[in-house]
């Protein structure tokens, strides 16, 4: 059989087998979380479980879902739904879990909602120990566990793979008038020819074309992703013509040592569990005095608004803490801009 032949095949099964998880296997999603949350959270028993957030009676559906998850020899449990509670949020309604003391005995489930999420304007996940993305009730998934309850092992590959799967279809059509503000950016990178590119968390390749087009004949573009349903829809619209594809963890790369002359990563830091590992991680498959390149389509600030969250300043990408985040890393910040229509953060390596 020839080889075109062998993997357009492949790409269909691939495909069919998505669409079969998503329209029949949606109740299996809800199993899976709620299974793998009962098993991280059983073996600190006995404890209170708290779930809050979500559209206005989310908390109550997902805290039953995730109570009968549990064994019978765990019944003892108590999970609640907390609703309805008055913080001192900035404007006005606010997660419980902001006038809810944290005690050793309590774990703190948030749920990030939807459109009606009445919560948004507060900053309810700040204190939780699980984060779920809840928008979509039907596809829960698992976004943050504090370490203290489970290796990012546990969790982060397979809930993130099931959170960009879903999506993968339609990323371009839901982003596909980013293009310009990539190829902007990887413009403003430093991007020269004969370079070695990695494409560090690729997404259906946005950037790959004009990575190609920087580095030149005598240059090489790896665009890398966990997710084989993102790089096959870079494939299908021809963006493995400008770059390798490779399914990756950020985490663990399967390059040498010093390889790339420029990473390019948009996106990325924030899905990672361990930022400042994830960033030696890159600094590892970089040679000294290489770039780094960390981008957004959008600024911190939009980006918070679309995902209805505050922006808070010690997240990883804040001005404040990315230097020093980097600078433990192996890399020197060189420039920082976070408008509202872009973050662009470059960085040498030393």
């Amino acid at each position: 059989m020839p080889a075109e032949r062998s993997e357009a095949m492949s790409r269909a099964a691939l495909h069919r087998s998505l669409g079969d998880c998503i329209l029949m296997g949606v109740p299996q999603r809800i199993t899976e979380v709620t299974a793998l949350l009962a098993a991280m959270l059983a073996p600190r028993a006995p404890l209170t479980v708290i779930v809050d957030g979500g559209d206005p009676g989310a908390a109550a559906v997902f805290a039953a879902k995730l109570a009968a998850a549990f064994p019978a020899s765990s019944r003892a449990w108590n999970i609640d739904a907390v609703l309805g509670l008055t913080g001192p949020g900035a404007d006005g309604f606010d997660s419980a879990l902001n006038v809810l003391e944290p005690a050793t005995d309590q774990i703190l489930v948030y749920l990030r909602g939807g459109p009606r999420n009445r919560f948004a304007a507060g900053d309810g996940e700040n204190r939780a120990q699980v984060v779920i993305d809840h928008r979509d009730p039907e596809w829960p998934v698992i976004r943050h566990v504090h370490p203290s309850l489970a290796d990012p092992d546990r969790w982060y590959l397979s809930e993130s793979r099931a959170f960009f799967a879903a999506r993968a279809a339609n990323w371009d059509v839901k982003f596909g008038d980013d293009l310009p503000a990539y190829a902007k950016a990887v413009q403003d990178s430093g991007v020269r020819p004969g370079d070695v590119v990695l494409d560090v968390g690729c997404g259906t390749g946005r950037a790959l074309p004009a990575l190609a087009g920087a580095v030149g004949p005598a240059g090489r573009v790896l665009g890398l992703d966990f997710t084989p349903d993102m790089l096959i829809e870079a494939g299908r619209v021809g963006r493995d013509s400008a770059a390798a594809l490779i399914v990756a963890d950020a985490r663990r790369l399967p390059v040498a040592d010093g390889v790339a002359d420029v990473i390019f990563a948009a996106g990325l830091v924030n899905h990672l569990p361990d930022p400042a590992a994830g960033l030696a991680e890159l600094a590892r498959a970089t040679r000294g005095g290489g770039r780094l390149a960390l981008f957004h389509p959008i600024g911190r600030a939009a980006l918070a608004t679309r995902h209805g969250r505050m922006l808070r300043p010690d997240e990883p990408l804040g001005e404040a803490r990315l230097g020093p985040l980097l600078a433990g890393a192996g890399w020197v910040l060189t420039s920082y801009e976070d408008g509202d229509n872009r973050f662009l953060a470059l960085a040498t390596r030393l």
